[in-house]
């Protein structure tokens, strides 16, 4: 990589630092400056990619498998479809998006901040209604007993699941009973975190946030009781001419890729 590329990417990292607030600007500053510094031309590659909540774990797994394979890096980052991107839309520097559904990378090609052709699916996510406790979580009656404490759920304004949940208790006929019992995160990784802590004695969250742990209780929605989460991936413009970025879209269609979707309790495309 040559020193212009890696100081390219400084900037980029400082203004998403600026951008989420997590960073003065005279900080900003000192950091480019240390970054610029220490940049020496390498072989390595990188790409900055907007992952949801949700697919936190995988993502995670998916970029070390990437990096092992390649030696390119995938920097993730992490939040709810909606609040990412609202971050895209006021010039956060994705260069990839791994959305929790698929309106809005559709919606980014439309708006031309995505490459067109570039969208596809890399995996169906599984809604589930999640208890800390065992054995309270046990199917669609449970939404029925009026001892019912509070509910999670994701923003249904902003995240895919959320949306889901609303739609599942619409369906069974309970939402008018339950609304005033939601409590909403802002993405799933925060409706899971108020059931685990027993801030909410029941929650819809992702399958694969409980995949591998055995303590607590769940009933796994019909997908029929709600539209598909279909969650897709799209080139961002602003990554359009970096091939990191590409062969990190490419390898997320690979079988490797499919491997570690699925063992997360997701339908994968791959």
């Amino acid at each position: 990589m040559s020193g212009h590329r890696l100081t390219e990417i400084a900037k980029r990292y400082v203004l998403l630092y600026i951008s989420e607030g997590r960073m003065t600007r005279f900080a900003s500053f000192a950091a480019l400056a240390a970054i610029v510094f220490l940049a020496t031309p390498a072989a390595a590659g990188s790409t900055l990619v907007a992952v949801a909540a949700n697919f936190t774990d995988p993502a995670r797994e998916i970029a070390a498998a990437f990096a092992d394979k390649t030696g390119d890096i995938a920097e993730l980052s992490f939040g709810s479809t909606g609040s990412l991107y609202a971050q895209i839309g006021q010039g956060a520097p994705y260069e990839v998006l791994l959305a929790a559904d698929d309106e809005r990378p559709a919606r980014a090609i439309e708006e031309g901040i995505a490459v067109e052709g570039s969208q596809f699916t890399y995996a169906i996510g599984t809604l589930v209604l999640y208890s800390a406790d065992a054995g309270r979580a046990t199917g669609p009656e449970t939404l029925r007993d009026p001892e019912i404490g509070r509910i999670a759920i994701a923003n249904p304004k902003t995240a895919p699941y959320g949306a889901a949940a609303v739609e599942t208790m619409r369906k069974l006929g309970v939402y008018d009973a339950l609304k005033g019992k939601i409590v909403e995160g802002s993405s799933i990784a925060q409706a899971f975190q108020f059931v685990s802590t027993g801030n909410a004695e029941l929650g819809f969250v992702a399958l694969s946030q409980i995949t591998g742990n055995e303590s607590g209780s769940r009933w796994v929605v019909p997908a029929e009781d709600h539209i598909p989460i279909r969650q897709d991936a799209v080139l961002l413009e602003a990554g359009s001419d970096n091939e990191t970025a590409k062969a990190f879209l490419d390898f997320l269609k690979s079988p490797e890729a499919a491997a570690i979707i699925e063992r997360y309790g997701y339908a994968s495309q791959g």
